[in-house]
């Protein structure tokens, strides 16, 4: 089973990089242009729309696999910031349960970009058609 599983690997990880830039996007957009429309997505203040922008252009970078590296490894520490700054303090407690305090997306993708930072995007990849030029 693992030679089975092992040959699709290099495919699954240019999966993980669609589907992780995809979501990325969708936060972006709905930060920005309100769309869809969310009530918690209102008012949104200047620092998450600077944050909004870097999952816009992270997102759509990783959604195409340019500059992979990079980039994911940008968004995994704006990752680490939201989840600090943004989860952390809104549980009653302040302690680390993101569970309570809606922070476990925010963990996923940062630990899954730092992952995609090391990895690089795979075959399927702008990243991998320059190379081969």
């Amino acid at each position: 089973m693992d030679q089975t599983l092992s040959r699709w690997q290099p495919t699954v990880l240019s999966l993980l990089r669609l589907i992780i830039g995809l979501l990325l996007l969708q936060y972006g957009i709905a930060k920005i242009f309100k769309f869809p429309v969310l009530p918690y997505f209102a008012n949104i203040p200047p620092l998450i729309m600077v944050a909004a922008t870097i999952e816009l252009i992270g997102g759509a970078l990783l959604l195409v696999g340019l500059f992979t590296r990079p980039v994911a490894f940008i968004l995994s520490g704006q990752m680490a910031f939201a989840y600090f700054l943004g989860h952390m303090f809104k549980a009653e407690n302040p302690v680390f349960l993101p569970l309570l305090n809606g922070g476990t997306l925010a963990i996923a993708l940062c630990f899954t970009c730092l992952y995609l930072a090391t990895a690089g995007g795979g075959p399927i990849s702008l990243d991998a058609m320059l190379r081969k030029k």
